[in-house]
């Protein structure tokens, strides 16, 4: 806590400016129509020059995070473990291609951020031939990255201009080897951060690297019992202005992968209540639960077209709905997580803002109802203050100070 308490830390978000100094927290609303450090410094000028830039630390997810497109030859190794990577990376996944359908597959007509291709253990060759080159010419993408078997590297280096390779994520044992991967994308995150003309102005008031906010927000989960009233297994569903993220222990999963943290996330770039509302509409009309949903929370679904204090209230219980819809056994384009075995839902974020507890059960009962066919729903906790995100400052700032103490 005392290095905490040293610091002034921002978590700039996509609709609030978030503040915590000398353990108090502090919020604005951001103004939309001002460049981010412009608002920010209007707001919050007085505070930042009491401190040295050495002594504030930032996090943002005001960027909306990358995109990514990945390609694998199986759905139980390389493109498990490649969306594994990419979400616990804080990456946004657009679409992913079995390598055998890849004929029949959609190119995506938006422009990706990285591409990942991904197939066979060492030793294994003959998996990608001119069908795979032939695709990737109907793609618009910013990055590729190969993470397969080391017997393709030059056959794909020789096709494929600007093709970083990397160590495979699946080693001979079919375990998940995550770590060169993981680091190349949070290293394009962190770049694209810096990229970002509103978030680049920010380092004129910090000299530390600026995080992710879900990169932070996950460091924060192993401690969070100690300020916090929950038990394992629990999970902590973030909902902002630009993403809803999940974050949960790994004990929830089925799949047997093995990586380095005992936590992972996901990250839903279009569920978010402001930036992304229009594709949270869209999604939610697409859910052939959300008009009973509608009709239990006795509304109609014309709710969805208001600009109200009423409409962001049901929007935001939607995206509930929507991410455990998404975990859950119903949906198998994402981790399915054992949510009949939780103690605990903590919901921080924006939505601590406007809704009351009693707003989030009446959701998660209808899901637990409806969809797990559970009378019993796990405790809910909602981190008011929205402090969770200090913790996992705190975490990284300790690490940072004990890593200086070591021989």
């Amino acid at each position: 806590m005392s290095a905490v308490r040293k610091k002034l830390l921002f978590d700039i978000g996509s609709t609030y400016f978030k503040v915590a100094e000398n353990g108090t927290i502090r919020h604005w609303f951001r103004d939309f129509n001002r460049p981010i450090f412009e608002d920010l410094m209007d707001k919050c000028g007085d505070l930042v020059a009491k401190y040295r830039p050495e002594e504030i630390q930032i996090c943002s997810s005001a960027n909306g995070g990358l995109s990514t497109l990945i390609i694998g030859i199986s759905n139980s190794f390389s493109l498990k473990y490649a969306i594994n990577i990419a979400f616990n990376s804080g990456i946004n996944i657009i679409d992913t291609v079995l390598y055998h359908e890849i004929e029949r597959a959609t190119p995506p007509v938006e422009t990706i951020d990285v591409v990942i291709i991904v197939g066979g253990i060492d030793g294994v060759g003959g998996i990608f031939d001119e069908k795979l080159i032939g695709f990737l010419e109907k793609c618009t993408f910013q990055n590729i990255v190969y993470v397969g078997s080391a017997d393709e590297r030059n056959f794909l280096s020789g096709h494929i201009r600007r093709l970083v390779v990397l160590e495979n994520i699946i080693t001979e044992k079919l375990k998940i080897n995550e770590r060169a991967l993981k680091t190349y994308l949070t290293d394009l995150y962190q770049a694209d951060i810096m990229g970002k003309e509103d978030i680049k102005q920010l380092y004129e008031i910090t000299a530390n690297q600026i995080f992710s906010t879900p990169y932070v927000v996950n460091r924060a989960l192993p401690f969070i019992s100690r300020r916090l009233d929950v038990t394992d297994p629990f999970i902590v569903i973030d909902i902002g202005g630009a993403t809803t993220d999940i974050h949960y222990s790994r004990d929830l999963v089925s799949d047997n992968i093995t990586g380095e943290g005992g936590y992972d996330r996901l990250v839903f770039k279009k569920l978010g209540v402001y930036k992304s509302r229009e594709s949270l509409v869209h999604t939610a009309r697409q859910n052939e639960f959300v008009y009973e949903l509608l009709n239990h929370l006795n509304v109609t679904e014309n709710v969805l077209e208001e600009e109200s204090e009423a409409a962001t209230k049901v929007l935001m219980q939607l995206a509930i709905f929507l991410v455990l819809y998404k975990v859950s056994r119903h949906h198998s384009e994402y981790v399915e997580l054992k949510l009949e075995n939780l103690n605990n839902i903590v919901l921080t974020g924006g939505i601590t803002k406007v809704l009351e507890k009693e707003d989030a059960e009446t959701i998660i009962r209808f899901f637990y109802k409806k969809l797990l066919h559970f009378h019993q729903i796990p405790e809910i906790v909602l981190d008011r203050n929205y402090e969770i995100w200090t913790y996992g400052m705190q975490a990284i700032l300790e690490n940072n100070e004990a890593t200086k103490e070591l021989p």
